[in-house]
């Protein structure tokens, strides 16, 4: 595949960053004021929150942000999905680097400065972001957020491991160049979740590289219990069905190993009805999976974290697993998009 550059980003570039929220009243404020924080030197900056009608006080926050912060704006969201808030908000302005930030995070100060610069170091780069540092509400979150930090748990996710810079194959909260979507087009509003993956995929296969920088800094309040932990990776998994139906194509090999692991635990018991050994083979990789699992959780954090550790393991890889299972029932076998409950989840 040839890379195609960029041309060099003007001395002052308009930087535009679309905000997604709904009924996000206790974490939209800190959101606002790191942008309001950032570094802000030669840079032209537009802050679109794009509210899906909340009905919690989230709208009287910006509301009363806006009038102290001219560069933020608030827009209406009446779809009430993340694609349409992304595209809403990146349209209402030119912009030179349009950025995707979500509600519950918070930039560090050089962060503007910083996704500008990898820009400009790599005209080969479409896109570029950093790494995602987690901040905790409960004990739930900080197991939650550590097993999200492992390998693990995420596979070659580097955004969230940390373990790579360079060019990866999707980041989070990315920084692009407007030229990319002149080229490919805009996030698809057809996809509740994974929008931003599929978005990727397609920069990567138009010849543009993805670029990892750790000196692009944010934080992110984690998800403050099990339940919304396997909701979300329920809904990743069934996303990814249609993404990887829309391109005919499996995106990344880390999405298959779930799935896989849900299939081996289901198909195991009815095959030892016809067959025995199936029963070995199954304890053998129950306990390979266990002892894989305490030995990354034991990285991952102190003893005393580890049952909980061991729980989101769990709760990550057979939330998404069955999601994935679910969307290729409803995908292949039922040729269904998903319903009104798989899209009201992701709200």
């Amino acid at each position: 595949m040839l890379e195609t550059a960029l041309p060099p980003l003007p001395a002052v570039p308009r930087v535009s960053v679309a905000v997604p929220c709904r009924n996000e009243r206790d974490h939209i404020l800190a959101c606002l004021e790191s942008l309001a924080a950032a570094d802000r030197d030669h840079i032209e900056l537009h802050v679109l929150v794009c509210d899906g009608m909340s009905e919690d006080g989230t709208r009287g926050i910006v509301e009363a942000f806006v009038r102290d912060h001219p560069y933020v704006h608030l827009l209406d969201n009446t779809q009430r999905t993340t694609p349409f808030a992304l595209n809403l908000g990146l349209r209402a302005f030119p912009f030179d680097v349009g950025i995707i930030l979500g509600a519950h995070a918070e930039v560090a100060t050089d962060h503007l400065q910083c996704a500008v610069a990898a820009l400009r170091r790599d005209p080969s780069s479409g896109c570029a972001g950093g790494v995602i540092e987690n901040t905790y509400a409960n004990d739930a979150s900080r197991h939650i957020g550590l097993a999200m930090s492992h390998p693990f748990g995420v596979g070659n996710a580097h955004f969230r491991t940390g373990t790579k810079s360079g060019h990866v194959d999707t980041v989070a909260f990315g920084a692009y160049r407007r030229e990319v979507f002149d080229r490919i087009g805009w996030f698809d509003e057809d996809l509740d979740r994974n929008q931003d993956d599929e978005f990727n995929f397609r920069l990567t296969k138009a010849g543009y590289n993805i670029l990892l920088d750790p000196a692009i800094r944010s934080g992110y309040v984690v998800r403050a219990s099990f339940g919304k932990l396997f909701r979300q990776y329920e809904q990743y998994g069934l996303w990814k069905v249609f993404v990887n139906r829309k391109h005919r194509a499996v995106t990344t090999w880390r999405q298959l190993v779930p799935a896989a692991w849900v299939a081996f635990l289901v198909t195991c018991p009815f095959i030892m009805i016809f067959w025995r050994p199936a029963g070995l083979f199954m304890a053998i990789g129950i306990v390979s999976y266990l002892l894989l699992a305490v030995f990354s959780a034991r990285q991952a954090g102190p003893w005393s974290d580890l049952p909980g550790i061991l729980r989101a393991f769990l709760t990550l890889h057979a939330g998404y697993g069955i999601g994935y299972w679910h969307g290729i029932f409803r995908s292949l076998v039922m040729n269904e998009l998903p319903g009104s409950r798989a899209r009201a989840l992701t709200r």
